[in-house]
């Protein structure tokens, strides 16, 4: 179970975008730069961002992201006496009508776990599926980059 995309999938994919090759649309939605940092090869989880802009009138919530890892969910951070802490997001993201949302390092996003098969790789790209509470479901791609060196920013 390598995370390199299928044939099939990448067939599919020129359906799913617009604009630029790693912007996804649907509806009055878009995802932009959906990517993961690559991974140490003993670590068992990775880590996904993404913006998603709301040019509808409505608000919307990404309530669920589907990809092919034993568990993977939509996790938030706060700080509890001044140490960083990871928690799940049962209900998911609200993305408000005529607003940005981030998910990024150090703040919302997604979690790949289970990784069981070797690290994930730079240049590799998962396959996810995005569930939305309106818009309903897309299929994007995370790209695997290179991780910053310490003091870098990550910079779409």
């Amino acid at each position: 179970m390598k995370h390199f995309i299928a044939a099939a999938v990448l067939a599919m994919a020129p359906l799913a975008t617009s604009g630029t090759a790693h912007e996804f649309e649907l509806g009055s939605l878009s995802i932009d730069h959906p990517m993961a940092f690559e991974t140490a090869p003993s670590a068992r989880a990775g880590a996904g961002y993404l913006t998603v802009t709301n040019n509808g009138e409505e608000v919307d919530r990404l309530i669920e992201v589907r990809a092919d890892f034993p568990k993977v969910g939509i996790h938030g951070m706060k700080d509890e006496d001044g140490v960083m802490k990871m928690y799940p997001l049962e209900n998911g993201v609200e993305i408000p009508a005529g607003e940005t949302v981030e998910l990024t390092p150090g703040g919302m996003h997604v979690m790949f776990m289970g990784i069981t098969d070797g690290p994930l790789e730079e240049g590799e790209k998962i396959p996810a599926t995005l569930v939305f509470e309106k818009a309903g479901e897309i299929e994007v791609e995370f790209n695997i980059e290179k991780r910053p060196e310490h003091g870098e920013t990550h910079e779409h």
